[in-house]
């Protein structure tokens, strides 16, 4: 097992989905301190003060590769991804913008639909944007705005936390993608509703002081999550793979690399966990502590009985965005 856990977590430290979160160094730089005194970086979204809450801006976009393979799903991904960052911020979306170019107008009547399913699906009107139908490529980007009272964020983890993982595994592959989607294959009024209740589930337990630390489960995966979210806050963890809730056909390294359409990881103190679990079991969603937080800023991972160290932030930064 000692050697299965090193070569799996060697695999996920190299492989793409972490490299590309390594780009944000490079951003940094270029934007240099000045941008972190307006906007802390690393957050699922900028959180912009407004009266008594929050402005929340983010954006999606969308690799030409995928866009091209799968035109309908990457317009439904435009609304389903944002939707989730600003969840993960504890908001509510109010409205989305889309930037397309397409080689023809087939290919972009495609992708316009899914993104006009996804937003009908999600409640979130889509406003305006641009549109470019004489492109000779097929690429997609989406922003959206929303609106938080409480925040959730990357930066207010705390030592002594434990982590908690709510993923929804009513879902299906998409392959050869790492994408493991619980919302598309749903329609009607009834799975519109529930999609909406499940996303609303964040917001209030920010509102209720359940939680003031949380992030989307992104292209990084369960661990590269993990591992930005101890960045930002400047903590370290100590995760526990066994207790993380996946399907029986889901083998464990496939699992730690999956973009689920419906995961969140969140820090409660101890004795709000069950309070927080709750919520997600009362919707049908699997939810479980899988850590807990410490002072060590290094991600360190278990499995049956081996312990290895996944990051060690204290010398090598990944997103170079410490508090």
């Amino acid at each position: 097992m000692a050697r299965a856990l090193n070569h799996m977590l060697h695999s996920l430290r190299t492989g793409r989905a972490l490299a590309a979160k390594q780009d944000i160094a490079q951003v940094a730089a270029i934007f240099g301190q000045n941008a972190t005194k307006v906007m802390r970086l690393g957050d699922d979204c900028a959180a912009i003060p407004d009266g008594d809450g929050y402005l929340l801006l983010a954006s999606e976009g969308f690799q030409d590769s995928f866009v091209r393979a799968m035109p309908w799903f990457a317009g439904y991904c435009g609304v389903m991804v944002n939707v989730g960052d600003i969840a993960a911020m504890g908001g509510r979306p109010v409205a989305v913008v889309d930037a397309l170019w397409s080689d023809t107008y087939e290919a972009a009547a495609s992708i316009l639909t899914g993104l006009h399913d996804g937003a009908r699906t999600y409640g979130v009107p889509v406003v305006g944007g641009h549109t470019n139908m004489r492109s000779t490529h097929n690429s997609l980007s989406v922003a959206i705005l929303g609106r938080a009272r409480h925040l959730l964020t990357s930066f207010d983890a705390q030592p002594g936390e434990v982590l908690i993982v709510a993923i929804d595994l009513r879902g299906r592959w998409h392959d050869p993608h790492p994408f493991w989607d619980a919302s598309s294959a749903l329609c009607g009024t009834e799975a519109a509703v529930r999609l909406r209740g499940d996303l609303e589930l964040l917001p209030c337990i920010a509102e209720d002081g359940l939680s003031r630390a949380a992030k989307d489960i992104s292209m990084a995966g369960l661990l590269g999550t993990a591992l930005m979210l101890a960045e930002c806050s400047g903590v370290g963890m100590t995760i526990t793979l066994d207790d993380i809730p996946r399907p029986a056909e889901a083998p464990m390294e496939r699992w730690l690399s999956a973009f689920p359409s419906y995961g969140y990881l969140l820090t409660t103190r101890p004795e709000d966990a069950e309070a927080v679990m709750a919520r997600f079991h009362g919707r049908g969603i699997a939810a479980a502590v899988i850590g807990q937080c410490n002072s060590t800023r290094r991600v360190d991972v278990a499995w049956a009985d081996e312990m290895e160290t996944f990051w060690d932030l204290a010398s090598a930064p990944l997103m170079g965005v410490a508090p």
